[in-house]
């Protein structure tokens, strides 16, 4: 962490992702025009509040486990062309820092896909603390960024006849996070 790091908005502890109320979803240009939106159904993780109030962000997603409402594609994406998911089955995030930007934040981390890690900053928005519903404390956060497929290895390239490309290089990775206290 970073002279920058601020002091987190939540009790010190450890808070684990709630995977059944929180998302990891992903959308990428198609065919130019429009796009294709998906998202990742296994995943886990933790946000570790240190005493002084310095958080921490550690997850891990199973690739195998992409979701785009359509079986043929989520069987090409999980091929060698795009994830290689059996000789890469997870994606990881480990954050390095958090920094406010006004009432947000960005949260700062090393994310590792298809074998390669490269840093990335996550717009983060801190959405509360509520009681919850007898399971413990919950804290609410969103966050976006947008990486580039190429840089992590995804390098296919599918050309359209009349210029362009099937599957575009941006894409928007989108977090709805509910983190319950342990």
């Amino acid at each position: 962490m970073t002279a920058a790091t601020v002091t987190a908005p939540i009790a010190a502890g450890t808070w684990t992702i709630d995977p059944v109320h929180s998302t990891v979803g992903f959308s990428v240009k198609h065919l130019m025009v429009s796009k294709v939106r998906g998202t990742f159904d296994t995943f886990s993780g933790t946000v570790t509040v240190a005493e002084d109030g310095t958080p921490s962000v550690s997850a891990e997603i199973s690739v195998a486990s992409i979701s785009t409402k359509n079986d043929q594609r989520d069987a090409h994406i999980r091929s060698a062309d795009f994830f290689d998911a059996e000789k890469f089955p997870t994606a990881t995030f480990v954050s390095t820092s958090v920094e406010a930007k006004g009432d947000d934040y960005v949260l700062t981390g090393d994310f590792t896909l298809k074998g390669v890690t490269k840093p990335v900053s996550l717009a983060l928005e801190f959405n509360g603390v509520n009681p919850g519903m007898g399971h413990g404390t919950v804290a609410g956060f969103e966050a976006t960024t947008v990486i580039s497929r190429k840089d992590f290895g995804i390098d296919i390239e599918m050309p359209l006849e009349g210029g362009g490309v099937v599957v575009g290089d941006k894409i928007t990775i989108s977090l709805e996070i509910e983190a319950v206290q342990q």
